[in-house]
């Protein structure tokens, strides 16, 4: 049949289909750290299955070995590269607590 004589079925678009996060030899482990890693923000958050792509077992291992890693200090609970300044909001109350009477 010609295109022009099926005006109502769709094309076949071609997409390429992500590659899986976690391939079948990974071993999901507190000491893989490079596996880790990727699965946290940048915020030391864990990210969630639906940006991780991954399946539900394979997310609670993932988490079960993030939270390993971090209690045996591995990884940081929080991860605070910007250090906030905390010298303003310390004079601002120290102002407050001396007041002459």
């Amino acid at each position: 049949m010609d295109k022009s004589k099926r005006p109502f079925l769709k094309s076949k678009r071609s997409f390429r289909r992500r590659l899986p996060p976690i391939q079948s030899g990974d071993r999901i482990d507190y000491r893989n750290m490079s596996l880790i890693s990727r699965f946290i923000s940048e915020q030391g958050k864990i990210l969630s299955r639906r940006v991780n792509r991954l399946t539900l077992k394979q997310q609670r291992l993932i988490t079960i070995a993030i939270k390993q890693a971090r209690i045996l200090s591995l990884l940081p609970f929080l991860n605070n590269e910007k250090q906030f300044e905390r010298t303003e909001s310390t004079t601002r109350t120290m102002g407050l607590r001396t007041r002459n009477k």
